[in-house]
């Protein structure tokens, strides 16, 4: 869970729509809201830790066309996955565009630029997940230490270089009318966007839970935990930003497209630190957090494939005999990412539909089993299998904080940065996600309500 990283390169949403207080307040209510939602995950993943993760516990927990929704749930989960991966290699490659147009001035950027540095930046971790699985537990470490160390180096070097705000700019300054919005409460929520991503995939670590020892104390124990100290890490790092942003109108205006960057050269005043403090902000960790992120979409498409969710699964559940990977599951999320990779291309508002797409669909994916486990507590509370990890009596309140945040997020993600909308500034998260559940509804009827049988709930 790359939070901090994510939230310097999300700054752009919530300084353009409600400001520094949306920024603030609002990752106090993403915090609490994704805690409760991996809080109630843990607790279904202590007691079925498997690849297939969400829609296996569909299948398990609804009342009724079980069948249907854990089909439906596959194709949501595998493909909001799917755009998860983007994420990463889009804010590298753009960042990497921003950092040569401070340096450049004259550098003539193109959207088609972005694409393909998005292709070069995935060959290495698609290299490394192919020929190099064993590299991957050293690969993480090395993300890990990057992750907790980064982070205090910059906010020290920010808070020793850079002019201050007051107290009161950070804390009570709410900003609207930049996006076109007009009502404050839909400019704080569709400010969220920046603060809500950075705690999206907290279900990642579940999707490699069959190769995972003792998963089911492992697996909630990790996800608790990496959503506290996420939460702590990204909070730290908005505070810090916030303080020492210099010129509010010149961060949301940089010819970068990023205020991350724009914010760190007014604070050194060059570009060489720029470079290398923006290396050290999301481009070496992001990238190498970008590995293991490939390695659980891998597992999870697979899962879902094995299962027969997908079509031609029996192609695409293959595992390679010498080198032991589901090769083509993993290629075939190197396809759909390529793919999405084309978004940026057509509009200029594409990281926040890339963003909003993953989001928006990863949310979805945690209502479904969260809504019929609570059915299932007020209807047969016996029947609910207990693991090593319970929330107890607080299992339903916390439940239904998850519901309320999630679904919450879920009907503002979509919502374009601003108005009036056109083609170019159209957040394409939605139409995008809605295609996609219209082609899972169509081949469920063509093909899965005769193959899928549902997930394989006991694993060998």
């Amino acid at each position: 869970m790359a939070s901090w990283e994510t939230t310097g390169a999300g700054l752009q949403a919530g300084l353009l729509n409600g400001g520094p207080a949306a920024i603030v307040y609002g990752m106090i209510i993403s915090a609490i809201g994704n805690l409760a939602i991996a809080s109630s995950l843990a607790e279904l993943a202590s007691v079925h830790p498997t690849a297939g993760a969400q829609y296996h516990w569909t299948y398990i927990l609804a009342p009724g066309y079980r069948r249907f929704f854990s089909f439906f749930q596959g194709w949501v989960t595998v493909f909001s996955w799917a755009a998860l991966v983007c994420i990463a290699p889009f804010i590298i490659g753009n960042q990497i565009k921003g950092m040569v147009v401070l340096s450049h001035p004259d550098y003539d950027q193109q959207r088609w630029h972005g694409a393909v540095l998005m292709w070069a930046i995935l060959l290495v971790p698609i290299v490394i997940n192919i020929f190099a699985r064993r590299l991957l537990p050293i690969v993480e470490v090395v993300a890990g230490v990057m992750h907790c160390v980064f982070l205090p180096v910059t906010i020290a070097v920010l808070l020793l270089v850079a002019p201050r705000h007051p107290d009161a700019f950070v804390w009570n300054t709410f900003v609207s009318g930049l996006s076109g919005w007009k009502d404050p409460g839909v400019v704080f929520s569709v400010g969220l966007l920046g603060v809500i991503a950075p705690f999206a995939g907290v279900d990642g670590v579940i999707h490699m839970a069959e190769e995972i020892k003792n998963a089911k104390i492992s697996i909630p124990r990790s996800m608790i935990w990496g959503t506290i100290l996420n939460g702590i890490m990204a909070f730290s790092y908005a505070i810090a930003f916030l303080y020492c942003m210099g010129d509010y109108e010149e961060a949301i205006t940089s010819v970068t497209g990023y205020p991350v960057i724009q914010i760190i050269y007014q604070a050194t005043g060059s570009h060489l630190a720029t470079t290398y403090m923006v290396m050290a902000l999301g481009i070496l960790p992001g990238w190498i957090a970008l590995f293991n992120c490939f390695a659980a979409v891998t597992r999870l498409t697979w899962a879902f494939a094995r299962d027969n969710g997908l079509p031609f699964s029996h192609f695409f559940v293959h595992v390679d005999t010498r080198l032991k990977i589901p090769i083509r599951a993993l290629l075939l999320i190197t396809a759909a990412v390529v793919a999405l990779s084309f978004i940026q291309i057509g509009s200029t508002a594409a990281f926040n539909a890339i963003l909003s797409l993953s989001t928006e669909g990863l949310y979805i994916s945690y209502l479904l089993p969260l809504v019929f486990l609570v059915f299932q507590r007020f209807t047969a509370p016996d029947d609910i299998p207990k693991g090593p990890f319970s929330l107890g009596k607080w299992g339903l309140p916390i439940n239904l904080i998850a519901i309320l945040f999630a679904t919450y997020f879920a009907i503002f993600l979509p919502f374009p940065p601003e108005v009036p909308v056109t083609a170019t500034n159209m957040n394409y998260a939605g139409p995008v996600l809605g295609l996609v559940m219209v082609f899972a509804c169509v081949d469920w009827l063509v093909r899965g309500r005769r193959k899928w049988t549902g997930p394989t709930v006991n694993i060998s």
